[in-house]
């Protein structure tokens, strides 16, 4: 099968397990676990969008060659308190 096939596929079982999902959950109500399986169910939806978005950049030339390095240091609105002098 091909990518887009196997998205399909994949689309459609998602689909199918929150059909099968969603009378389930009304007869529990706002329960604390019929709400988990709501967000499981769509939460396999988002991660099933992400992991296609990524197999379809990994499959792509890559746009440039430059690695960009940060060391995670976030200064803030202030900067970093050092003056400019």
């Amino acid at each position: 099968m091909s990518l887009e096939q196997d998205v399909a596929a994949a689309r459609r079982a998602v689909d199918a397990l929150e059909n099968a999902c969603t009378p389930l959950a009304r007869h529990f109500g706002d329960t604390v676990d019929a709400r988990r399986l709501r967000i499981d169910v769509a939460r396999l939806r988002d991660d099933l969008a992400l992991l296609c978005g990524s197999a379809r950049v990994a499959r792509e030339a890559p746009a440039s060659s430059a690695i960009l390095y940060d060391d995670g240091y976030d200064p803030g609105p202030g900067g970093s308190g050092r003056a400019v002098r």
